[in-house]
């Protein structure tokens, strides 16, 4: 049997020498699999009505929103408006990924130009008009250093085929927009020009020249839509700074841990004058999933709880006196399980719960738990 194997193909030498392949195929093959800067854009298709195949079997679309008046409101204004965003984020189960993108960019300051602009009347007043488009102009040029702050929802699902996406994808905005409705703010969907001229802006920020595409010009070109928003070169030379054409700029990932936020955090990022995308994704957890990894939590607060014990004891005080910040978060993950928890219970005991009463339930038992920590 050995023997067998060691044997060698007869003229295996010969064929190889003369069917080797060419040094042409060779290069093609190598170029085939290089790795350009089209092919770094992370997205298969962009379709015309806004749905982008992202992954085989991934489709995404996205949704534009305004601001709302959350700052100067009265202090219930704003209960009732945090209310309503809560409820606006609980719509999206484990099924629908989403990530809110906040982008601060240079915007072309001729068509603010030609907003504010007072053409003359030929009468007494034009010096008047001429002075205060003039104080226009200034007030536009200090207000936001040429900076666009723009604001967008994308939402994905898994499905076979875009034909069986669609329909659902559809539905989910048409959700998205009654909710956003509900909180007062202006939203509207995005088509495909839209969506890549949001990865053009972002892709060619030192760039004045406009972005000029037509699902036309592909078919009498052959190009594909990333050879439209495409940069002239991607390079990543370390794993936080990049160049992208002639742009410099960095990425940085938060891991936020407090057990505290400020409303006003966002807003203190976004108000840098500076090219900016905030972006935060986010994935609904499955109630089974999220009570295991709450579980993880609460034996990883329990060995500190051990361990502040410990270094109370070793410095002569009370071991029932903790850190406020380890009781803190031992107390809500204690309430988020007992919240998981029933809520599971509800779920198995009525076929369609009451929502509502979930959400309030939820409410009252955070704060009467976070109530009892210092």
């Amino acid at each position: 049997m050995g023997k067998e194997k060691d044997k060698k193909p007869l003229f295996g030498g010969i064929f190889q020498k003369f069917f080797k392949p060419s040094a042409k195929a060779e290069a093609k093959k190598k170029k085939e699999h290089h790795l350009t800067v089209q092919r770094s854009i992370p997205y298969l298709e962009m379709g015309r009505d806004g749905i982008c195949r992202v992954e085989e079997h991934l489709y995404s679309k996205t949704v534009r929103f305004y601001d709302i008046n959350y700052q100067l409101a009265q202090n219930e204004d704003k209960n009732t408006i945090f209310e309503s965003w809560c409820d606006f984020l609980n719509y999206f189960d484990s099924s629908i990924r989403f990530q809110l993108s906040f982008i601060n960019h240079k915007s072309d300051m001729s068509e603010y130009n030609k907003v504010i602009q007072i053409e003359p009347q030929h009468d007494q007043f034009d010096d008047v008009r001429m002075e205060y488009a003039q104080m226009l102009k200034q007030q536009l040029a200090k207000g936001n250093n040429g900076l666009v702050r723009t604001k967008y929802i994308t939402f994905s699902i898994e499905a076979k085929s875009v034909k069986e996406a669609k329909p659902r994808l559809e539905r989910i905005e048409t959700d998205i927009l009654n909710n956003f409705k509900v909180l007062g703010v202006k939203a509207y969907p995005l088509n495909g020009v839209e969506r890549l001229q949001i990865m053009y802006e972002m892709f060619h920020q030192e760039e004045e020249r406009k972005f000029e595409f037509s699902y036309d010009r592909i078919l009498q070109s052959g190009m594909t839509t990333k050879d439209f928003i495409a940069p002239t070169s991607f390079l990543f030379k370390s794993g936080k700074d990049f160049q992208m054409g002639d742009t410099i700029g960095a990425v940085s990932y938060l891991n936020i841990l407090a057990p505290e936020l400020t409303d006003k955090v966002l807003a203190e990022f976004l108000d840098m004058d500076k090219n900016l995308v905030v972006s935060i994704h986010v994935q609904s957890v499955d109630q089974l999933k999220a009570i295991k990894l709450i579980k993880g939590k609460i034996t990883d607060l329990d060995r500190m709880k051990i361990e502040e014990q410990k270094k109370a004891v070793r410095s002569g005080y009370d071991m029932e006196i903790m850190a406020a910040r380890p009781k803190r978060f031992w107390m809500i993950c204690r309430a988020a399980m007992s919240v998981c928890s029933l809520l599971r219970c509800c779920s198995s005991m009525l076929r369609k719960p009451n929502r509502i009463w979930t959400v309030q339930c939820f409410r009252r038992l955070v704060s009467l738990r976070s109530s009892t920590a210092p």
